[in-house]
């Protein structure tokens, strides 16, 4: 007969068995486990950093082609709308190049009619790619804006020479044109443009500190478009962390009353026609084009008209809680052949009051 203590070793013996059989069934029950949910968690990752595809106006699935249109080399076409005197008898051939959240249709500069009688002006709007009917462009670029509105100009044949007016995010494009197209300019206007905080030649310190005085969303958002771009897609459609919320404390009293008198005369046709290819498209590949590194820096760039055959300016409202004064302030004193215009009590819609707006055009016309 088995002694106590034999059964005893026979009893641990079994269970033991017992143990790691259900120890292997665990490991082999956790692998495929594990295995399914790494796999569950990528591909929740890819869907939430890839941007849907574009819905292409006049594609079968995609909004019809309201606006002229213009094809560019590379195939894809431009929007534009023209407005003033008949280009044939302009005297001044301006091209407007638009903001964030905006469209050619959108706002019009509430230029004088007599103004633009008198001096004979001709405006040209044109949606920026992505933006209303101009096709999306994936490789879009602070650089290929300059190319896009050279090309626009040729087709439209405006002439050799003409000028250009960029507002708000429209300054980088406006930059654009100082660099890679000054021979094409006869004068050029920067309104509340569009500042990078990571320009080299701009100080640290005086980048840190205008940076520090925008919206912590804002902050957020533009650290994401310049150091994570990949990630934009997903920052700006998560629902945890505000993405550039807070933005009545960022525009003056008499901005608003300009946003609201301007909100009321846009139309929602516009408005929804601004964004109808894809958000992505249009306004989150503006800040990511924006923010990216740029090959080049405003406190850099060569005088266009050294023979003061034309004349740059910029116009910044004091009072911007979206762009800093101090910043375009510096670069006009890096800068001298820049004619800086500060309005003590402008804002960031400063431009959309008439007699702003009479104000650069004469400036950037008549000097």
């Amino acid at each position: 007969m088995a002694t106590d203590q034999e059964k005893l070793s026979t009893t641990s013996a079994r269970a033991q068995t017992r143990n790691n059989t259900n120890n292997r069934l665990q490991s082999a029950m956790i692998a495929p486990i594990a295995a399914a949910l790494a796999v569950g968690f990528l591909g929740w990752a890819y869907l939430a950093l890839k941007p849907p595809p574009p819905k292409i106006c006049g594609s079968p699935n995609g909004p019809p082609i309201t606006s002229p249109r213009v094809k560019l080399s590379d195939g894809r076409h431009l929007a534009y709308r023209e407005v003033g005197v008949p280009k044939e008898e302009a005297k001044y051939k301006i091209i407007v190049i638009h903001g964030y959240a905006s469209s050619k249709d959108l706002l019009n500069l509430p230029a004088p009619k007599e103004l633009v009688d008198e001096l004979g002006i001709y405006f040209l709007h044109y949606d920026r790619a992505g933006y209303g009917d101009s096709d999306p462009y994936p490789s879009r670029s602070v650089k290929s804006e300059a190319f896009d509105i050279q090309e626009l100009a040729d087709k439209l044949q405006i002439g050799p020479k003409f000028y250009v007016i960029g507002i708000s995010m429209g300054g980088y494009p406006a930059w654009s044109c100082l660099k890679y197209i000054p021979n094409r300019l006869s004068g050029i206007a920067l309104v509340v443009p569009f500042v990078h905080y990571w320009w080299p030649s701009i100080p640290a310190n005086l980048s840190r500190e205008c940076f520090a005085k925008l919206p912590s969303s804002f902050q957020w958002t533009f650290r994401v478009a310049h150091y994570t771009p990949w990630l934009f897609y997903w920052w700006m459609t998560q629902k945890y962390f505000p993405t550039l919320s807070g933005t009545e404390e960022v525009y003056s009293d008499k901005d608003l009353e300009i946003l609201k008198r301007l909100l009321t005369k846009a139309s929602s046709v516009d408005q929804e026609k601004m964004t109808q290819q894809g958000v992505y498209e249009s306004l989150h590949r503006d800040i990511l084009a924006g923010y990216a590194k740029w090959d080049f820096d405003p406190v850099h760039i060569t005088n266009p008209f050294p023979n003061n055959e034309g004349s740059v300016h910029i116009w910044q409202g004091f009072q911007d809680g979206i762009i800093p004064f101090e910043l375009n302030r510096y670069i006009s004193e890096k800068q001298p052949w820049i004619h800086y215009h500060e309005v003590s009590d402008g804002g960031h819609m400063f431009i959309w009051d008439e007699s702003s707006c009479e104000a650069v055009l004469k400036e950037i016309l008549l000097g």
